[in-house]
């Protein structure tokens, strides 16, 4: 599926139809440039999930933790992993349960769990953004 948003609120809609089909144990993979709007994305998600935390950007810190009001979110950002070895020595493959969803930017990971969702967005003008969703 392909989905053109033009503005932040539409970013946010997308997240928020997307966070409607989660049931849990999914993997969210977004995929697209620095700047593209996969964090912007993530804190529409978070919002429909029910976080009530503020979501930044887990670049320095790799992995944040959302209690939402029946998921756990984890946000990851591998941007500063420098391979998959690493990837592992976190544990992030325990974040894999029924009870969460992982959304995960600039994966390196190459073993993933069964549900996997893909998100591939470029950039087509200052605010305009095409979505390519897989797995959905």
């Amino acid at each position: 599926m392909i989905v053109i948003t033009h503005t932040v609120q539409e970013t946010e809609e997308l997240a928020r139809k997307i966070a409607s089909e989660i049931k849990g144990g999914e993997v969210l993979l977004l995929n697209g440039t620095l700047g593209a709007g996969k964090t912007t994305f993530t804190k529409g998600f978070a919002k429909a999930l029910g976080v009530k935390k503020t979501v930044v950007s887990p670049t320095f810190t790799i992995i944040k933790e959302y209690e939402g009001t029946s998921l756990t979110l984890y946000h990851i950002d591998m941007y500063r992993i420098e391979d998959e070895d690493e990837i592992y020595e976190l544990g992030i493959e325990e974040l894999y349960r029924s009870d969460s969803v992982t959304v995960i930017e600039w994966n390196k990971m190459e073993v993933l769990p069964e549900k996997v969702i893909t998100l591939n967005v470029e950039v087509l003008g200052e605010t305009t953004r095409q979505w390519e969703i897989l797995g959905l």
